[in-house]
């Protein structure tokens, strides 16, 4: 696109990060001509590329659980679902496996209560099974999670856990940024426009959308505009109007995530699995050259970094959040080799008042939102891509989602999901794990 041109389409798609990549192709294959908009150079190139692209079965709510049992078929079936030959190559799932360690937290309970409701599959393993399974790791109960620079943190374990929930099914994939781009080219095939290096200065509306204009000055016309603006999705709400309009909010946090090698004699690629570990505050996965990424499940002892100007990051590892989530580690895999360099990455999350994600129509007829997702949702895009794109036609055929809540039948799974969960206008969902567990 030039500066000053005057173009239209069906629906303009502000974020090419994973979910709105998702979006343009679910809605590209249902007959839309869409226009994706990104600051950045490429698809996935925002915080989606620091994503720990771990895909796991387990939220606080059962909807949340449906998605992501969904999203299994669709990272299993990549090549299948994708449908396209991408001159990068495909990114890979590597299904390892994931448990959720039975800590003090509360989430495991209601996890494996889903689990049995939706039937997911999975086993619930006792200590000897996990010490036989995970023979690496100190299955001391080392919580209520706590830092390195208290007094808590060096005590002895109190016993041991009680064992974990595993699901089979559950993994990662080997490149986010990859991911994305592969999404990307299939919604080309689909018909789908990406507009790179612009971003959107104004939002036109009367009544409802008429367009958007990009800072070169070019004009889209459309019918409908959807924010999937990770960290700026409060800003974009912003240039539409609807500061204020929506119960839940959302807002920028920083985050890291940590680099460290695997125990002496321990083969990542063959006995890592990604685990879930309340009792510490720390969720962890193999990653490539035999290292282990660790990141925070936010626990209350942690310091959340708000960023008022999601422009304004320090991409810069710091030494106090590497020594919590490292250490807290090497308590869990007391063989970890420590490297004397941080290693790792900084970005942020798109965090909602209760950490589940924003699904939904707006105020302003023709705007939709994909917001809130919290570091959460990357398992999640394919299937928040096609309820997205189910919601959109719903509703421009002339549903009131707010009256008339939107029910889907999962095309995989068969299970089906409330759409109305995920409301801008709920009440703050007191049983949330208020954290990346969502």
């Amino acid at each position: 696109m030039s500066g000053g041109e005057v173009r239209t389409a069906d629906a303009v798609i502000i974020g090419a990060g994973v979910i709105g990549s998702a979006v343009a192709l679910e809605l590209s294959r249902r007959g839309f001509r869409t226009v994706s908009v990104d600051k950045a150079p490429a698809a996935g190139y925002g915080s989606t590329s620091s994503s720990s692209a771990v895909v796991r079965a387990h939220y606080s709510s059962r909807d949340g659980v449906v998605m992501a049992y969904e999203g299994f078929a669709y990272w299993a079936e990549w090549e299948d679902y994708l449908a396209v030959t991408d001159e990068r190559g495909l990114a890979k799932y590597v299904g390892c496996g994931s448990v959720l360690l039975k800590s003090d937290d509360g989430l495991w309970p209601k996890a494996l209560a889903h689990y049995r409701e939706l039937g997911v599959e999975h086993e619930e393993w006792d200590t000897a099974t996990l010490a036989a399974r995970v023979p690496y790791y100190d299955l001391g109960r080392f919580g209520p999670p706590s830092r390195p620079d208290q007094d808590a943190f060096w005590q002895e374990p109190d016993g041991e856990l009680e064992g974990a929930l595993y699901t089979p099914g559950s993994g990662y994939m080997s490149d986010p940024q990859l991911a994305t781009h592969n999404l990307q080219r299939a919604a080309e095939v689909a018909g789908a426009e990406f507009v790179f290096r612009r971003t959107v200065t104004e939002i036109r509306h009367g009544e409802r959308i008429e367009g958007v204009t990009l800072d070169d000055g070019t004009r889209i016309h459309s019918p409908v505009v959807v924010n999937v603006a990770g960290p700026h999705s409060a800003r974009v709400n912003a240039l539409a109007g609807l500061t204020g309009t929506m119960r839940i909010s959302t807002r920028p946090l920083r985050h890291e995530v940590h680099v460290v090698g695997a125990p002496e004699g321990v083969d990542m690629a063959t006995e890592g699995i990604h685990t879930a570990d309340g009792d510490l505050g720390i969720y962890f996965r193999p990653e490539g050259g035999n290292t282990i990424m660790v990141g925070s499940e936010d626990p209350p002892c942690d310091p959340r970094e708000w960023v008022d100007d999601p422009e304004d990051l320090n991409r810069g590892l710091t030494r106090a959040h590497w020594e919590t989530q490292v250490y807290r580690l090497a308590r869990r895999i007391p063989g970890l080799r420590i490297p004397p360099d941080m290693r790792g990455v900084a970005d942020l999350y798109d965090v909602s008042d209760d950490w589940i994600p924003v699904y939904d129509q707006t105020d302003l007829p023709g705007f939709y939102v994909a917001i809130g997702s919290s570091g959460n949702q990357f398992k999640n895009a394919p299937v928040a891509g096609h309820v997205l794109a189910e919601l959109v036609t719903a509703c421009e055929a002339g549903l009131d989602h707010d009256r008339d809540r939107l029910q889907l039948k999962m095309p995989h799974t068969g299970l089906q999901l409330d759409v109305g969960f995920f409301s801008r206008n709920r009440e703050i969902n007191e049983g949330s794990s208020f954290s990346v567990n969502g």
